[in-house]
């Protein structure tokens, strides 16, 4: 069996926290502003939105922009709202508020699937709810909450072919035919696995930081399938990955994604005034080794050469610095955040100055136990076998390891809005244990097991208040100077 059994109130709690999740979401969604224009790196996906909106063409196509640093798919996305709602707040948040709203409930589905408990499932889907980052990033018109809702499908569809994989191997099992072959059986077409490339490509196709996830959850697919067959026995299980599962995975996973990525580019390639469009002929020669190569290919690849450079050029020992910008050492608590908007007045708190602030920050009851929970993760993984944090540690390590290969990048803790997810499927996890959700404490008796209830319950409740505490900061509330002062609890967030 897998998943949980009570099938009717997994989809009653479902449906509970979704609704939650979009009055959260969806309340005072078109605040805080630029005296109505957008804030932060709104200022540039917003008009480019908006212009391929209304380009004609769904590409930017307007040199005016300079040059365009990221894939059109996130962009499509905002466009989408702006079409419904115009060139207004709401338009330009509106389907970042959606796919926020979607997270959640793919968060909850996907913990109670791998943990196979509807009650762990909703811890998770109520910490997505309160998270800081990733209700902040639903709430503006930027790129990163349409990559990770991507990547988070992507890890959901991976976990589904598990469960598909290790039910045909049952069924061969069962039917006594696992030891036809040394190497076990082929699995056939693998849908779940291909969906998931096709959300990996998407991801790709918002930024480009997806190709890390693309990487290791190839490894994580070849990792399930060694799994599987170890535990049906297969004679040579290792070898059997190697010969039935490999090349399909490396296709899947590593081929779809590129074509995924290029297809975004169609409306690139069908648009006459495309930027870089025909460069052949003109900063791209005729001839040369890559003559063979056609022209628009040719024109596309010296288009996303301009885009690395552009990339490469962004470090601190080029003089590129920020007031707020952060190295991910920081990132897993959440230690030095980001400043989104902040106006004063015109409003008035208890007969004094008031401040409206916007921080994207991690709720710090969650994001200051990152370290534990990861060490906890590693070893119930490595130590015991867990294969439900080998979800956990993969999909956070995709997200904040390949950051430290170029230090003296100019980074932003933006950039750790991937880690959001599965640090709270990780903290769920751990509540699951402490509840002995698996199990694993039945032999203490009814008081250990009350105790670990009594815990668990009280965390969540802190979890729960200390982000309603930070509502002010997360939304552009505005404030008393000093609540505001109250509210930055660390010199570092300042």
């Amino acid at each position: 069996m897998f998943g949980a059994d009570d099938r009717k109130r997994g989809w009653i709690v479902a449906a509970v926290l979704t609704g939650i999740a979009a009055i959260t979401r969806f309340w005072g969604l078109a605040s805080p502003t630029d005296n109505g224009t957008p804030v932060f790196d709104e200022k540039h996906y917003v008009p480019q939105a908006w212009q391929v909106l209304t380009g004609g063409n769904w590409i930017e196509d307007n040199p005016a922009y300079g040059l365009v640093v990221h894939p059109p798919v996130g962009k499509w996305f905002i466009a989408a709202g702006e079409g419904l709602f115009g060139y207004t707040p709401l338009g330009w948040r509106f389907m970042s508020a959606v796919v926020g709203i979607v997270m959640v409930l793919i968060v909850y589905r996907l913990t109670r699937r791998v943990t196979r408990s509807t009650l762990i499932g909703a811890i998770a889907g109520v910490f997505m709810i309160v998270d800081g980052v990733t209700f902040v990033s639903s709430r503006v018109g930027m790129l990163d909450i349409f990559q990770i809702f991507f990547v988070l499908g992507a890890m959901a569809a991976l976990v589904a072919d598990r469960d598909q994989m290790r039910a045909r191997l049952h069924r061969v099992s069962v039917e006594g035919r696992m030891a036809d072959s040394p190497f076990g059986p082929r699995l056939g077409f693998r849908w779940w696995r291909f969906g998931a490339a096709v959300l990996l490509g998407l991801g790709c196709a918002t930024k480009w930081s997806g190709i890390y996830f693309v990487l290791f959850f190839l490894l994580l697919s070849v990792g399930f399938d060694v799994a599987n067959r170890k535990a049906y026995h297969v004679q040579r299980p290792w070898l059997g990955t190697l010969r039935r599962d490999v090349v399909p995975a490396g296709f899947s996973l590593g081929a779809v994604p590129i074509m995924v990525y290029l297809g975004s580019f169609a409306p690139w390639f069908a648009g006459e005034t495309s930027v870089y469009r025909y460069e052949v002929g003109n900063a791209v020669g005729y001839d040369g080794p890559f003559s063979w190569v056609p022209g628009a290919f040719r024109s596309l690849w010296y288009y996303e050469a301009g885009i690395l450079k552009f990339h490469e050029g962004l470090t601190n020992s080029a003089g590129n610095h920020h007031p707020w910008e952060s190295k991910p050492w920081t990132w897993p608590m959440s230690l030095r955040p980001m400043l989104y908007a902040v106006q004063n007045g015109p409003d008035r708190c208890g007969g004094g100055e008031c401040i409206r602030v916007q921080m994207l920050i991690g709720t710090p009851a969650m994001w200051w136990l990152a370290f534990p929970m990861l060490l906890w993760g590693l070893w119930r993984w490595i130590l015991r076998r867990d294969w439900r944090y080998a979800v956990v540690i993969v999909g956070y390590g995709a997200a904040w390891l390949p950051w430290f290969a170029n230090l003296d990048r100019q980074m932003y803790f933006f950039y750790a809005t991937a880690m959001a997810p599965f640090l709270i499927m990780g903290l769920a996890l751990c509540v699951g244990d402490l509840l002995g959700a698996d199990g694993r404490w039945a032999t203490f008796g009814r008081e250990r097991r009350m105790l670990g209830a009594i815990v668990a319950s009280i965390y969540i409740g802190l979890v729960i208040m200390n982000f309603v505490w930070m509502w002010p900061i997360l939304t552009g509330a505005p404030l008393s100077l000093h609540m505001w002062n109250m509210q930055m609890w660390l010199p570092s967030w300042r």
